[in-house]
């Protein structure tokens, strides 16, 4: 008999961690990724409004843990509704929507228990905790080519195919980056940049209504804008008028990203590379260390634990707009390299019209993430929301790094 029960650090740390280790690793010859969650299995939850991670867990005298789903709950955008303040046209604004949306990671199921009904199990007592604390959307995100995964979600739990986001990596070279002479890179305060991500990206969606909590917790790094240098706000210091004052009077091309530290949460680790693979890597990252002048592209040391650093928040306004992206990037990529990272990386639309200042490796990246959402009861009311499942995708959504 399986029971499944709320994770308790003090017995349980041992059976998780041997759980991640034997799902993580893939066929032998075949790369694959093992991450470390420096001894956290909740770290990738913890900094939600609210969170639970449950066990599945077999035996009668002896007993083994055979899988564990982690789960956190928050409130964000869900689309925006079109408002007339005086009945008149010209007046028209819009205000974001909200709901209370669950999100299910970390679903893992050793390998000798599978097909067996436990992951199906999981997901049933998850949902039932997301229902029980209001959550009105659940939603998953997967790899479009596990098949199990998929199958698991949208032929036995009810989800439906949602959103298709690319996750962009790029690694982190022996030298710096040059960012352009032409851009200025300017480090809001957390407040600031509280005030220009609601004025301008609070109907994105799955903006998060606490985005303050984001910018202000430890692991971010910093909110940067990029501005044409010689503007008026690209001028030097002082020159940074407030978020409001910048919006209402913008520069012809801008840009904005902030900065997260996944590396202070878990590790990554490429496993199954031969020694061909692991030989060659170290040559590019000795030759770029010697000669760093020449900006030669070098792959990191990923065949041992390795840290990286999470861009979000990205957007910006103008005909420049992907270049002054492109210029953030490598002020990020700095400070990566500066951090001991590996590698960075970064989750937009797949419509995103920015994607194209993002540097990336496609070797490294996913093209096609798969977004699964399922709505968790029938008797809430429609209202001016409607059905959120049933929507059409936007151009740009808002990636909560806390569930990356």
């Amino acid at each position: 008999m399986t029971v499944v029960r709320e994770y308790d650090p003090s017995r349980d740390l041992a059976g998780v961690e041997n759980v991640e280790q034997r799902c993580e690793v893939g066929p032998s010859g075949k790369l694959s990724l093992f991450t470390d969650l420096l001894g956290d299995p909740i770290c990738r939850i913890r900094h939600s409004p609210s969170f639970l991670m449950l066990v599945a867990e077999m035996g009668t005298e002896k007993k083994e843990i055979v899988g564990m789903i982690r789960g956190c709950i928050k409130t964000v955008t869900c689309g925006k509704k079109l408002l007339d303040l005086n009945h008149k046209s010209q007046n028209d604004t819009v205000k974001p929507l909200y709901t209370k949306l669950a999100y299910v990671l970390g679903l893992r199921v050793s390998p000798s228990h599978r097909r067996q009904g436990i992951a199906f199990k999981l997901v049933k007592m998850m949902e039932a905790w997301f229902v029980k604390n209001g959550a009105e959307y659940s939603y998953i995100a997967t790899e479009s080519e596990n098949k199990a995964s998929v199958n698991l979600f949208t032929e036995k739990c009810g989800y439906s195919e949602f959103r298709k986001p690319s996750i962009l990596v790029n690694p982190v070279y022996a030298h710096k980056v040059d960012v352009s002479r032409r851009v200025t890179v300017i480090k809001l305060d957390p407040v600031d940049a509280e005030s220009l991500y609601r004025l301008r990206f609070s109907t994105t969606e799955f903006f998060p209504r606490d985005i303050d909590s984001v910018l202000n917790n430890k692991l971010s790094l910093g909110t940067f804008v990029a501005v044409p240098r010689g503007s008026c706000y690209g001028s030097g210091s002082g020159s940074w008028p407030g978020s409001a004052k910048f919006l209402e009077y913008p520069p012809e091309s801008w840009a904005v990203l902030s900065v997260w530290n996944c590396k202070d949460s878990f590790r990554l680790e490429v496993r199954g590379a031969s020694r061909l693979r692991r030989a060659v890597a170290k040559t590019t990252r000795v030759v770029d260390k010697m000669l760093p002048f020449l900006n030669l592209p070098s792959i990191p040391s990923v065949f041992k634990p390795f840290g990286l650093h999470f861009m979000y928040g990205i957007g910006g306004e103008g005909p420049r707009a992907a270049k002054m992206v492109k210029s953030l990037c490598g002020h990020a990529h700095n400070l990566a390299k500066k951090g001991g990272c590996g590698v960075l990386a970064t989750e937009v639309a797949g419509e995103e019209p920015l994607r194209r200042g993002i540097p990336h490796w496609k070797v490294l990246s996913c093209e096609e993430d798969l977004w699964c959402i399922k709505r968790l009861g029938e008797d809430y009311s429609d209202g001016a929301l409607g059905d959120w499942t049933k929507s059409p995708p936007g151009a740009s959504i808002f990636v909560d790094p806390r569930e990356f």
